[in-house]
């Protein structure tokens, strides 16, 4: 095998781990598809290369700042803490190891409205705050999550004018 199958090849592996990584937030996401593609158009060279390296870097750049801003401004307009995140966060990754799949959800919701809860002491307003801030963590997901496979399919593209020029 030469170098740059085998670039490639662990090339779409972290890729999709990427993918992966975007929707559990233990693993990572954007950034690692970002790299991954680096790494693979130093190893394929040419425009080929470069040209799906750039196309890749401006759909993860796009999916991350969209995901940021959009997320950030629906917490914004609700006065939700960043902590309430960060906390929600922090049981999501306990909640992974203490109840294997579901556990990921149950810890981040439940850290969610715990934080809520503890700022504004009346359930239903904690849990009319977490719902906000869990409907706008699923946009930003999802619109990261789109770009993020829209880069997929450009290194899926790529690979494949590349391979069949060789």
């Amino acid at each position: 095998m030469t170098a740059d199958i085998i670039a490639t090849v662990l090339a779409g592996i972290a890729i999709l781990v990427g993918c992966v990584g975007i929707v559990v937030p233990i693993l990572p996401g954007s950034i690692l598809i970002g790299l991954a593609a680096l790494v693979w158009a130093f190893f394929i060279g040419g425009a080929t290369g470069w040209v799906t390296f750039g196309i890749i870097a401006v759909l993860v750049a796009i999916g991350m700042s969209a995901s940021w801003v959009l997320t950030g401004k629906k917490l914004k307009e609700r006065d939700i803490p960043n902590r309430s995140l960060l906390l929600g966060g922090l049981l999501a990754v306990v909640g992974f190891f203490v109840v294997p799949v579901v556990g990921l959800l149950l810890g981040f919701v439940g850290g969610l409205y715990l934080a809520e809860y503890l700022r504004l002491r009346e359930a239903r307003t904690a849990w009319d705050s977490s719902w906000t801030a869990i409907k706008a963590a699923g946009v930003g997901i999802v619109v990261e999550f789109s770009c993020a496979a829209l880069a997929t399919g450009a290194f899926a593209v790529a690979n494949g004018i590349h391979y069949l020029n060789v």
